[in-house]
């Protein structure tokens, strides 16, 4: 089984979110960069069809030369290699990216590398668009399906399902094919020392790929207005014990 998992770096968002004065990126001087949790999740995946069934997987993603890291954390919990696609650190649109991984396994298959598995997070945690795992499948021309929160192989049949309402829908495709992962599929595993090391000492594919125009374009970024809260103070000590219970009795608590 060969699978190529694709990943994106993406800021790290557990703090307040800044956007630039040109209103085009987010000031990211004060944040950390990590890899989406849908596309972690992907990754967690890829390392167990590999443990159930051997193979070798691939981790790929689009940015700048620093996006290395994240390629590197996922060859530490158990993928084999990982191919870069340099950019200059601005953002592709979807069109641009999905055309770009298109190229790549187009490449990687007439060096008689082919996958059976392409694997992408069901959409990234920054921009958020759904569209480059799906796009990416209407290129190449094979069976996709999103948003999956289980996923077994057996010989060339994939079995996938997702989430609707109280049930599930039951998918069964032949290989190859695209699958975009939700999270909570499993629970990934964080980088070991020992993986880290050798993740060091794997090499990483570099490719420049140029992105393609007539795609989306981006206006502006516009932060939400933040919500406003207030806090009131009900007393202190023991007398402001009756003005809890009222407060309880207007919740209808008790």
């Amino acid at each position: 089984m060969n699978i190529l998992v694709c990943i994106k770096r993406v800021p790290a968002t557990g703090a307040r979110i800044v956007v630039t004065e040109d209103e085009q990126a987010l000031d990211t001087r004060h944040l950390g960069f990590t890899i989406s949790p849908h596309e972690e999740c992907a990754v967690e995946e890829a390392v167990r069809l590999l443990e159930a069934h051997g193979g070798s997987a691939t981790v790929l993603t689009l940015g700048p030369a620093v996006a290395a890291e994240q390629l590197r954390d996922s060859m530490a919990v158990g993928i084999d290699q990982a191919i870069l696609l340099e950019t200059d650190g601005q953002e592709w649109d979807p069109i641009s990216t999905a055309m770009a991984i298109v190229d790549t396994v187009r490449q990687q298959a007439e060096a008689g590398q082919n996958f059976d598995l392409l694997l992408f997070g069901n959409e990234s945690a920054d921009s958020g668009g759904y569209q480059v795992g799906l796009r990416v499948a209407h290129e190449l021309g094979l069976p996709c399906v999103v948003g999956i929160k289980s996923l077994t192989v057996a010989g060339n049949t994939a079995v996938a399902k997702r989430e609707i309402g109280d049930g599930h829908e039951v998918y069964e495709v032949a290989l190859p094919a695209v699958f975009t992962i939700k999270e909570g599929i499993n629970l990934p595993r964080y980088p070991s020392l020992p993986g880290k090391l050798k993740a060091k000492k794997k090499p990483i594919a570099q490719f420049n790929p140029q992105p393609q125009g007539g795609g989306l374009t981006r206006l502006r970024l516009k932060t939400p207005r933040e919500q406003e809260s207030s806090v009131q103070i009900l007393g202190e000590g023991p007398a402001a014990a009756q003005e809890i219970v009222n407060l309880l009795k207007e919740l209808k608590v008790i």
